[in-house]
């Protein structure tokens, strides 16, 4: 499957005018012959605590704009949203939007406390993969990447984890290294999406990445907004699992304090 990270300069708070660039990048990457387009995390509004105001319900706008952008150019859009709970927090999301009018959502698991996002979004109970097309895909958000156990969780049944996020450019090497290093301890492709240019005050320098099983880039790049596209294939990942079975030799019952 070819898989395209769009790697957008978001607009602070401003779902319209994101729509419009978050429209046009879908439409390029769909000339490349993308199947799967990913957008950053709250690709929409930036990562703003204003929950209140910019969290939606389910089947909102931004969800019917993701749904509408997949049906009109045949591909599945996989993006953040931030949307709000029957009960409690809203939770801050990546959406799957397919082109037969099929949306799925999966929540973040970490809170971001270190900025505050326990106070305004609740974490997700549980991780999520999806079939698409035949390429098993794990989404989690930004802060998740620093957590090594819901990747490996969900390793065995992984082709592709992809991480959307708002990730500041003072952090940007843990984003580089944390990124790469998932990809060869799962032994999966990792994409990795993130937004450019400023929002509140940080400065955000992308990285977007498409890493193989082996923790090659793919594609990817720094600084500017743009469309990165590379072919992902469920076989790489089997090969890589039986060539070098490193996951194979895994020993959970020994990982316990003595």
């Amino acid at each position: 499957m070819r898989v395209a990270a769009v790697q957008l300069d978001i607009v602070w708070e401003d779902p319209p005018a994101n729509y419009r660039r978050a429209e046009r990048r879908v439409q390029e990457a769909a000339a490349l012959g993308a199947r799967l387009v990913v957008l950053p995390e709250m690709f929409a509004c930036g990562f703003s605590m204003r929950a209140d105001a910019l969290a939606e319900p389910p089947d909102g706008p931004t969800e019917n704009f993701l749904r509408g952008v997949a049906a009109d150019l045949g591909v599945h859009v996989l993006a953040g949203v931030p949307v709000r709970a029957e009960a409690g927090l809203p939770r801050n999301c990546a959406v799957l939007a397919s082109p037969d009018g099929g949306l799925r959502r999966a929540g973040k698991l970490h809170a971001f406390s270190f900025a505050s996002e326990h106070l305004h979004y609740a974490g997700d109970e549980g991780v999520h993969t999806w079939d698409v097309e035949g390429l098993r895909v794990t989404p989690l958000v930004c802060y998740d990447l620093r957590f090594a156990e819901p990747f490996r969780l969900a390793a065995d049944r992984t082709d592709t984890f992809v991480v959307i996020a708002n990730w500041p450019e003072r952090r940007r090497a843990h984003w580089q290294t944390l990124l790469r290093a998932r990809a060869i301890e799962n032994q999966a492709f990792v994409v990795g999406v993130n937004r450019v240019g400023e929002g509140d005050g940080l400065r955000y320098a992308g990285d977007s990445a498409v890493l193989s099983p082996w923790g090659e880039a793919l594609a990817g790049g720094a600084e500017a907004e743009g469309v990165f596209v590379a072919e992902i294939d469920p076989a790489a990942v089997a090969a890589a699992r039986r060539d070098f079975p490193a996951l194979r030799d895994r020993r959970p019952g020994a990982y316990r304090l003595v």
